[in-house]
Formats: C-alpha cells, structure tokens, sequence
C-alpha cells in the first residue's frame, strides 16, 4: 500500500483495495458494498448497534446516516437508546479519569472500558424519562416499543439525538431488549403506579410489513448480539437479507451468533444464496467512521 501525504479516506481504502488480502481487503470491500447499498433507492438499510456505540463516539455518525436518509431502519440496544437520552437530557460521556472501579462506585461513576458516566446525570435522565413517559401514558395505555421510542424523541429537544432525528425522519427504531437497561428499568418502575403496557409483539407486525415492502434489504451489523438476530431473522420471512456487512471482533468457535460468519446465516435463510456478505474483525469505533467516511465519499464523486 502507497501512503502520501494529504491522502483522503477513500484514498487510503483504495490502497486497502489494491492489497486485497486480510482486513485491509475486507474493509474495502464493505465500504463499497456500503456505498452501493445507502446509494440505492431500492435497498432498504437495516442498521443493528450493539455494544456501548453511542458513548463510543458513533452518536452523530449513526444520527446523521438517519437525517441524510441513508438507513432506513435501526434496530439497537436499549442501553444505546439510554446513552443517547442521557446526552439528549445536558449529561456527557466522559474520559481521563483515573481511579480503581471501587473509588469510582463512592464518586458517583459509572466505567464502560476507558469512558465514564457521572451517577447524577442519570438522576436527570431518571426525572426527565419519567415526565415523558407520563405524557405518553397519558394518551395511550397500549404502545409497541418502535412507538414508544417515536414517541419519546417526539418529546425531546436536542436536535442530535438519534431519537429526535429518527421520529423527524419516519426511521423506525426497533429495541428488542429495551427492558435490558436504565430506561427499561425506568419504565418498570413508572409501571408499578401507572396503568402503561409495552407491546414487543406488535412490532413484528411493522418489522414485516417493511420486509415484504422492500425490493432488497441490505444489512449492517455493527457488533451482534440481539440486534444482530433481530435485523436478520426479520428477513427470514422473505428468504433472508441480499447483502450484509458485519463489524465485529466475536470469535466463531463457540457457536455464539456475535461471533457467526455471515455465510451461517444462509444455513438458516437468514441471507440469500448469493447475497454479497463481507465480515470485517475489528473494533467497531475505528471500522465503522472509515468505512462511512469512505462511502460517502464514492456517493458524493457518483454525483
């Protein structure tokens, strides 16, 4: 590979194309397949995030692959959806902090890796969440969890929460695990004193209409886990997914669906005989912004 000065992205992925081999290749491979697939009008995008992605630094990417009408569907884990509140709500992500986990639990801070929360921005975020969720009660007792979330960034401020900018956009964003974090925890709570239901099932019904809808889907897979599962099985009601770009650092040989290799999912009609499937092992927070970054920049040339 040829490294010159003032190389843009796309530049450096197209080096990683000339070499073709390991990750290097892989990764210039997803990038095109990303591009080719957000630059298609007929491919619907699902965008699953597992794993702390928004207080890794992927927030206003992955908000603004919403605004400019690149995914068409998110599918994430509630904690993201919480990170996401708690920023919505004044609190920050934070970093430079030495001490051992014990002397962070008395400071009042939480450690995700190398990033730190502060305890009482979740005690904003716990009063915040709980004025919205009345409001919502207040006009439906019943509620899928995609209109839970719609609703909620319906109520919110910050014009750089995914949730905010996705219900501006129509993008659905679909939780499976929502109850799996502080908003679900949040939510069981205000339940014990509310009369307020959240119907998982219902979103089945939005999740298929989408997948009959599409010409093609194109998934991608940031980390795995639920969300993973969730963008995949969806398909299966069609045959499975006709393109799927997958970020992860899992390992395959214990059987866990993180770590599968894409061509598994064709075993389960999951991802259709020959739909382009590339697998990038990596870290998500370095992998993904290149491989935006390099796609958009073959859409803006392609224009």
């Amino acid at each position: 590979m040829d490294i010159k000065d003032q190389m843009s992205v796309l530049d450096l992925i197209k080096e990683m194309k000339k070499s073709g081999v390991l990750g290097a290749g892989r990764l210039a491979r997803a990038t095109q397949l990303f591009a080719d697939s957000i630059g298609n009008n007929n491919v619907t995008v699902f965008l699953s995030a597992a794993g702390p992605l928004v207080p890794g630094g992927l927030r206003k990417i992955i908000a603004d692959l919403i605004n400019d009408g690149y995914v068409d569907v998110l599918i994430t884990s509630g904690a993201n959806i919480t990170h996401d509140l708690v920023e919505s709500f004044g609190g920050s992500h934070y970093s430079g902090i030495h001490a051992d986990d014990e002397e962070l639990c008395q400071q009042g801070m939480g450690r995700i890796g190398d990033l730190y929360t502060k305890s009482e921005d979740f005690e904003v975020f716990e009063s915040r969440i709980n004025k919205i969720m009345s409001k919502i009660a207040d006009k439906k007792k019943i509620i899928s969890i995609r209109e839970f979330l719609t609703e909620i960034g319906n109520n919110i401020d910050d014009e750089n929460s995914i949730l905010k900018i996705a219900a501006q956009k129509g993008v659905p964003i679909y939780a499976p695990g929502l109850i799996d974090s502080m908003l679900g925890l949040q939510l069981w709570m205000f339940t014990q004193d509310r009369e307020f239901h959240i119907d998982a099932v219902a979103d089945m019904h939005e999740l298929s209409d989408i997948v009959f809808e599409s010409k093609k889907v194109a998934a991608v897979l940031l980390g795995g886990g639920l969300p993973k599962h969730y963008a995949l099985a969806s398909n299966l009601l069609k045959g499975g997914v006709d393109a799927a770009i997958q970020i992860t650092m899992d390992r395959s040989e214990t059987g866990s669906l993180s770590g599968a290799p894409l061509e598994e999912a064709k075993s389960w009609a999951k991802a259709k005989a020959g739909s382009n499937l590339v697998t990038v092992v990596g870290d998500v927070t370095i992998i993904f912004p290149l491989m935006v970054a390099g796609a958009r920049e073959i859409i803006n040339k392609e224009k």
